[in-house]
């Protein structure tokens, strides 16, 4: 999921402190294997993962370590009698889709006619993930029926990425979202589409995330050009290129508990699950949010982990580009006296930049070459 890091020291401190709660995570769309920045919460992880693709699943499953991660081979979806599913009816997961006119689209139809010589994991690896080994689409899993089959009672996070019928899971969980606790949701969600209200759209997406208390923490956008004139490919697969319109990206969606408006909700949480949710947002490279947390609830935090360390920590991942990083303290005291450091540097423009450099070093060569 784009916005994801890899493991934090923060994180991983969060991890080696937990006494009472697990971090449990639910992963829909799991093909390629939990992100790395899970592995924060080392033996402390729970998840969960569901993908169609059975081979993946056993793949992931034998390589798997962590006892307490399950990887389970099933479509996800919505049962019937929901509202949700009663409103959807026949309605295609969104409207006015650009994809036969993309140029990914002409891609994936080239690489189909040499799929039959590719193996399981490299068709997978190509995005033709439908020419691999599926499970059967007329036995979906529900997620509201499986944690309570499975007495799951806390949930961290959810992370949804189908490609397709993404919205529809999610509003599957409408029930689910406050009764288990959860503190941030990842989605995949399209900037294409039309006004419906089941169509998978950000607009949907937005608007369904804030009536259940949560806030955008976090946008990507990932753009697609057209088969009339396609562009080059970011990846080495069929995918986004670097041109073309908005057509998806990843939102991160979490409970604003530094707000003074949440103060009901941090006194239900406990401090363990305050401790997770300024994790989740180290990992997604918002140390600020995280240390919001900590100030704000430093007296409730104090006994878990050490506030003035982990503050430190937090200050040093917010100082990525620096030799040298300050303590939270120093970095906060450099603030307070408006500090060049955190200002763009104004010896050239940006993108004037690589090039001033390249005519500076080609000028120290061919100053040594002549010998000055």
């Amino acid at each position: 999921m784009e916005g994801l890091g890899r493991p934090t020291p923060f994180a991983k401190l969060v991890g080696q402190q937990l006494q009472h709660e697990c971090f449990t995570l639910i992963d829909v769309g799991c093909s390629g294997g939990l992100d790395e920045a899970w592995r924060s919460f080392g033996s402390k992880l729970r998840a969960f993962g569901f993908d169609p693709n059975v081979a993946e699943c056993k793949r992931l499953a034998s390589l798997e370590t962590n006892p307490n991660v399950r990887y389970i081979p099933s479509f996800v979806g919505i049962p019937s009698d929901h509202a949700f599913a009663q409103t959807k009816g026949d309605r295609p997961n969104f409207s006015k889709n650009p994809w036969n006119r993309l140029s990914v689209a002409r891609s994936l139809e080239i690489a189909a006619g040499n799929a039959g010589l590719r193996s399981q994991s490299e068709t997978t690896k190509s995005n033709l993930w439908q020419k691999t080994e599926l499970a059967d689409p007329n036995v979906p899993l529900y997620l509201a029926s499986f944690v309570k089959d499975n007495a799951i009672t806390d949930i961290d996070f959810v992370k949804i990425d189908v490609d397709g019928a993404d919205f529809e899971i999610l509003s599957s969980l409408d029930s689910c979202l406050e009764t288990l606790n959860v503190l941030g949701v990842g989605l995949e969600v399209n900037f294409v589409g039309s006004d419906a209200d089941t169509d998978h759209t950000f607009h949907n997406t937005d608007r369904f995330m804030r009536s259940h208390g949560f806030d955008l923490f976090g946008l990507s956008v990932r753009r697609y050009s057209n088969n009339s004139l396609p562009g080059k490919y970011m990846q080495m697969t069929p995918a986004q290129s670097e041109f073309g319109r908005p057509l998806q990206g990843d939102a991160l969606y979490a409970r604003d508990i530094g707000s003074p408006d949440a103060s009901a909700l941090a006194d239900r949480l406990s401090d363990e699950k305050l401790a997770k949710l300024a994790a989740v947002f180290s990992l997604f490279q918002l140390p600020d949010c995280a240390a919001e947390i900590l100030i704000r609830f430093r007296p409730r935090l104090s006994e878990l982990v050490r506030v003035d360390r982990s503050l430190d920590l937090l200050a040093e991942q917010a100082q990525v580009d620096r030799w040298r990083k300050l303590s939270y303290g120093s970095y906060m005291a450099a603030f307070e006296k408006n500090s060049r450091m955190f200002y763009r540097s104004r010896l050239w423009p940006l993108s004037e930049g690589p090039r001033l450099v390249h005519t500076g070093i080609r000028m120290v060569i061919e100053r040594l070459l002549r010998g000055v």
